[in-house]
């Protein structure tokens, strides 16, 4: 049994601090961990004993609670000081970087220098005094917020540049930017405000909502969101086909939880009905999404890949020209932190690029924020660099993502995640837009970009994660969005 030991402050680690942390290693999938607070400090006990990386959300003075890193690190009798090794985790990454992109031709600001060195004066000073002191955990705190500053300004200053240079070959971006559509029809006044922010959407095909028992189709909703995006001139995805979430699967498919032979059937009679009703308009099938997520009808890992390959098959066969994608949530894979699954997602994708089944690309679905169920939040730098790991399996990306509004109780919202008090708000939606989206378009390997969930007044998965808010008004994001895609998008 391995075990890692940190000295905290006690009130800088919460019950919510614990649920959250974990440990990864060198490929940053995280590792099953059991994490527990006694006299002052954290500790993690897991069954491996390499060297290894704590991830754990903290507070950042000007950003609310940020999940930071420490450096790789190698078990030992005594512990760890956590603010001094967030500090020194925070520098290394942003140094790392910051080197990296000027070596690729990057004009990094001198702002970005002066920041890092600013942090690493401070830093050095916690690193000298007595690490039990108030002032060290001061000092190392001060270290990690400058970091911060410097990783956001040296991402701002990659998209920027980045940005320019692809526009300089294009005059505007021809990337998906859409917005899902939800399970009813848009109103007029939303309808209007939607197209002008977005050139693409999503038509969601969900199988609970089409088949409502079983052998019986209903597609009335789904006929006319698809008639209005192609009046509307907008590029149009369509899906997830099987998304392997409770609330999107049929009711009725419980009967078959010991059958799989006789779910593979019927899954595969509702995307072959699906795929042939549709096929000429759309331009981009998802295939299957949440392929990931656990506790689905009892499914094995093993099956939902089979359902997700199964669905690629039948697709492809029915349309020979039109991309395929596949959805992963929770890219960061946290969740492997606290139950015993056998292959992260960035395994479970790479295994269905090298089947040959006809995959063109894989959504990202990021929900920030949430938790159970969603990413915690991270800066941009962090952002940025998750994006390359996954950029490793060399096809397109497309992000979709969810961000909050509020942290208040949301009477419409499905899923029971929580959000940490006192970090969300219309603003900082809207601030959270305007400084990661630029980069994750500036990315060349990212195809489009989704937003999951556009009404807050409508059922919806997460909490306050559309962009018309629950008296139909729009959200200050979405003049964001609207505004990102002026700036960017054809």
């Amino acid at each position: 049994m391995g075990l890692m030991r940190f000295i905290s402050p006690p009130d800088r680690i919460s019950d919510e601090t614990v649920e959250q942390a974990y440990l990864s290693g060198f490929d940053r999938i995280p590792w099953q961990v059991h994490v527990r607070r006694t006299d002052g400090e954290l500790l993690l006990e897991r069954s491996a004993s390499d060297s290894g990386t704590l991830h754990i959300p903290w507070p950042v003075e000007g950003y609310g609670q940020v999940t930071l890193s420490t450096a790789t690190l190698m078990e030992r009798p005594e512990p760890y000081y956590l603010p001094l090794e967030l500090a020194r985790g925070k520098i290394g990454q942003v140094r790392k970087q910051l080197a990296e992109w000027e070596m690729n031709g990057l004009s990094v600001p001198k702002r970005v220098h002066d920041t890092v060195a600013e942090a690493l004066g401070f830093f050095a000073q916690a690193a000298v005094v007595d690490h039990r002191s108030g002032r060290s955990v001061k000092l190392a705190e001060e270290a990690v917020r400058l970091a911060v500053d410097a990783a956001n300004l040296l991402a701002t200053s990659y998209a920027e540049q980045v940005l320019a240079v692809r526009r300089s070959a294009s005059q505007k971006l021809g990337s998906f930017w859409g917005a899902d559509l939800g399970l009813s029809l848009l109103d007029e006044q939303t309808a209007e405000q939607t197209v002008e922010a977005f050139s693409s959407a999503n038509v969601p095909l969900v199988w609970r909502e089409i088949e409502t028992s079983e052998g019986h189709y209903c597609w009335d909703t789904t006929d006319k969101q698809v008639e209005w995006c192609r009046a509307e001139g907008l590029m149009l995805s369509a899906g997830p086909l099987l998304r392997f979430d409770q609330r999107s699967l049929p009711d009725w498919l419980a009967l078959y939880e010991n059958d799989f032979d006789g779910l593979m059937s019927l899954a595969s009679e509702f995307v072959k009905a699906a795929v042939r009703r549709y096929r000429g308009r759309i331009n981009l099938w998802q295939c299957a999404g949440r392929v990931n997520s656990p506790d689905v009808l009892s499914l094995s890992e093993e099956e939902k890949v089979r359902l997700a390959a199964r669905a690629l098959e039948l697709t492809r066969a029915l349309d020979t020209t039109t991309p395929l994608l596949v959805s992963f949530d929770q890219p960061w894979a946290e969740y492997l932190s606290r139950r015993e699954m056998d292959f992260p997602p960035l395994h479970i994708a790479d295994a269905l690029v090298r089947a040959n089944l006809g995959l063109t690309g894989l959504m990202l679905e990021i929900n920030v924020g949430y938790h159970p169920g969603g990413t915690l939040s991270r800066d941009p730098l962090e952002f940025s660099q998750h994006l390359d790991y996954w950029n490793l399996l060399g096809v397109p990306l497309f992000v979709g993502l969810t961000v909050p509004s509020a942290d208040h109780d949301d009477p419409l919202a499905r899923r029971p995640a929580k959000l940490h008090p006192g970090s969300w708000s219309l603003k900082t939606q809207e601030s959270w837009v305007s400084r990661y989206v630029p980069l994750i378009l500036a990315k060349p390997y990212v195809h489009g970009v989704l937003w999951n969930q556009l009404r807050d007044f409508e059922p919806h998965d997460f909490a306050h994660g559309g962009l018309f808010d629950l008296r139909r008004q729009p959200k200050p994001a979405l003049r964001q969005m609207a505004a990102i895609r002026r700036a960017h998008l054809k």
